[in-house]
């Protein structure tokens, strides 16, 4: 089972430059999107080229802003969206597809922004995310991706020093907050594979930081302990390029 996420930073943007392509190239089972940046019709219209995937999307209420997609050949026994958390629930950042084994939940954590003014609803939400995907584990196995939004170590970030409490994604706070998703169980499936390889999945579109691999890996898989044994496979695909971001692999066998 081949599963890819990739923040996209706009849908419609990524159409013009070759994402149908690679997903040929990719021969993915399911691909998790995140920061589609269109309402679902317009998500559905971008991606009406792309053949044998079921659509399910999650739009925010603001229009050209945040938005998640799950691709799968498929189709999922359920999809839900949303966490239930009225607070958190505008941004259309959750999506949730029930297969026979496992939940599959994409996720476009939110950024703590400029000056770190969102941080402390940033800690909140971390909270009740992950209070959310512990509910779905008591049903089934959970495999979680997306865009966390933050670099739990100093392996995950070219610049930790100038970084650390000053600027979003590399809080403690933050920190702090993938450190319960991984205490509660969930497996960086990643560094569970590479555990000394410095490698990124986004980087600032300013002063050539990508070309000079100046980054952050803060797009993730995690799954549920009792998925772990099954992780085949997990890259990080730096040579894709179309958005800020490039795509995140977990090979799971079935």
């Amino acid at each position: 089972m081949r599963l890819v996420s990739w923040n996209v930073n706009g849908i419609r943007a990524v159409m013009k430059k070759g994402f149908a392509d690679f997903l040929a190239q990719l021969d993915a089972d399911i691909i998790c999107l995140q920061e589609t940046k269109a309402q679902d019709d317009q998500v559905v219209e971008a991606l009406a080229s792309i053949d044998h995937y079921q659509v399910s999307c999650n739009s925010a209420e603001r229009k050209g802003y945040s938005g998640t997609a799950i691709l799968s050949r498929t189709a999922p026994a359920s999809v839900t969206f949303d966490m239930g958390v009225l607070e958190h629930d505008q941004e259309g950042r959750v999506i949730a597809a029930e297969f026979d084994n496992y939940y599959l939940v994409t996720v476009y954590t939110p950024n703590s922004g400029a000056e770190l003014r969102r941080l402390e609803y940033r800690q909140q939400w971390d909270a009740d995310f992950l209070s959310y995907i512990k509910r779905l584990e008591e049903h089934k196995p959970v495999v979680l991706c997306g865009d966390l939004n933050v670099a739990h170590r100093e392996i995950d970030i070219a610049r930790p020093k100038p970084n650390y409490n000053k600027t979003a994604g590399y809080t403690q706070v933050e920190i702090d907050g993938m450190d319960n998703l991984i205490n509660a169980g969930f497996v960086d499936t990643y560094r569970w594979q590479h555990p000394d390889t410095v490698k990124y999945s986004w980087w600032s579109f300013r002063a050539g930081a990508r070309a000079k691999n100046i980054g952050w890996r803060i797009d993730y898989f995690l799954v549920s302990q009792a998925l772990a044994e099954r992780i085949h496979h997990t890259d990080i695909l730096n040579e894709v390029m179309g958005s800020d971001h490039c795509p995140v692999v977990l090979e799971l066998e079935t």
